[in-house]
């Protein structure tokens, strides 16, 4: 029996991934370039790869994925948190693997918004007793 496709959306700060997973031989494309291309750092590249590594699926999904917002690393943590979801939804054994690796949880840290009467969001003005 063949899988089928899996599709699955992922989060982080202000970016948000749609992956779509089909059985292939381990391509991986992020709005229509490769991984290599879109992707400059190492650590971006890791970052997306360690769901399939742990899980020991990284050639047997090719990947397609839309991502936008963010910067290039809330990106890369967006697309990590879409294929471990489309991971566990495919295999319900991969689940406990990736979340003891706290893959599943969406990290939830956002940037903090600027508050009034302050010039920033934690910064205060100069304070003079007199």
């Amino acid at each position: 029996m063949a899988a089928k496709a899996i599709h699955s959306v992922g989060k982080r700060k202000t970016s948000i991934a749609r992956v779509y997973m089909k059985p292939g031989k381990g391509e991986i494309t992020i709005n229509r370039r490769t991984m290599g291309d879109y992707l400059l750092r190492e650590t971006s590249k890791m970052v997306v790869m360690q769901p399939l590594r742990l899980t020991e699926n990284a050639d047997k999904w090719d990947i397609k994925i839309n991502v936008i917002g963010g910067g290039l690393n809330g990106q890369a943590g967006a697309i990590r948190h879409a294929i471990s979801k489309a991971l566990a939804a495919q295999d319900p054994e991969y689940r406990s693997t990736l979340k003891k690796a706290g893959l599943i949880t969406r990290d939830a840290r956002k940037k903090e918004r600027k508050l009034p009467g302050q010039p920033g969001a934690r910064k205060k003005f100069q304070f003079s007793k007199r």
